[in-house]
């Protein structure tokens, strides 16, 4: 039950969903999602542990960069279930496509030059 929980109160942000479907295009770092979501990036990093609290994204760390990814088939079958449903509810959501299509040229965008604002 408390993983259910978790999980439900993770994607009950509309910014959580949308860093969510923008990893399936691959591990992003923070400065990426900040990026794209247009957000502040105190923001983005408690949308971000949040997520991975409920182990819906999973993170590492090299130097000073955070990098986020999900999961893969290992995961908790509640994290899979709510990855696929969120993806299925979510396949036709203009905001989702245009989402992918920002973060598709952000990913191609110098992490050094994009991230100098945020001091990492």
């Amino acid at each position: 039950m408390r993983a259910f929980t978790h999980i439900a109160k993770a994607l009950s942000d509309e910014n959580r969903v949308r860093a969510v479907l923008m990893l399936d295009q691959g591990e992003m770092c923070l400065c990426q999602i900040i990026d794209v979501l247009n957000l502040a990036p105190s923001t983005v990093s408690r949308h971000m542990s949040i997520l991975r609290d409920a182990g819906l994204v999973l993170r590492r760390k090299e130097g000073t960069w955070h990098y986020y990814r999900l999961p893969d088939h290992s995961a908790e079958k509640a994290v899979r279930d709510a990855l696929k449903w969120t993806r299925a509810c979510h396949c036709d959501d203009p905001a989702i496509r245009h989402d992918a299509q920002v973060a598709a040229k952000t990913i191609k965008t110098d992490k050094r030059d994009l991230c100098a604002c945020y001091g990492t």
